[in-house]
C-alpha cells in the first residue's frame, strides 16, 4: 500500500489546515489508520488514530482542536487541525495498520507562523 499525504503549509496562528492522505490500494479492512508527527531532533510522536470501528485517539495536546476522519470509499484518511499554535509546526505522516503491517506516507510539512 502507498500513501500520499497532502495538505501541508504555512499558516498563521490560530488558523486551520485540513490534511489528506491517500491510499493506493482499499484501506476498508484496516484496523487503524492515524497521524503522526516530528520535528527535528525529536521522535516521531503520535497525533490522531482512529480504528475500523471509528473510535478515535488524540494527543493531549491537539484535543479539542484536531479532528481525524476516514473514508474508505475515496480510500483517504483526513486530519482537521484548527486553531493551530507555532507548537503544531512539524512533518506531518499518515500511517495505516493492515494485518500485522504498517504503512508510511513521505509526509508533509506545516509550518505555524506569524
Amino acid at each position: 500500500v502507498q500513501l500520499q499525504a497532502s495538505g501541508g503549509g504555512l499558516v498563521q496562528p490560530g488558523g486551520s489546515l485540513r490534511l489528506s492522505c491517500a491510499a493506493s490500494e482499499s484501506i476498508v479492512l484496516s484496523n487503524a489508520m492515524g497521524w503522526y508527527r516530528q520535528v527535528p531532533g525529536k521522535q516521531r510522536e503520535l497525533v490522531a488514530a482512529i480504528t475500523r470501528g471509528g473510535s478515535t485517539n488524540f494527543a493531549d495536546s491537539v484535543k479539542g482542536r484536531f479532528t481525524i476522519s476516514r473514508d474508505n470509499a475515496k480510500k483517504m484518511h483526513y486530519l482537521q487541525m484548527n486553531s493551530l499554535k507555532p507548537e503544531d509546526t512539524a512533518v506531518y505522516y499518515c500511517n495505516v495498520y493492515l494485518g500485522s503491517r504498517v504503512y508510511w506516507g513521505q509526509g508533509t510539512q506545516v509550518t505555524v507562523s506569524s
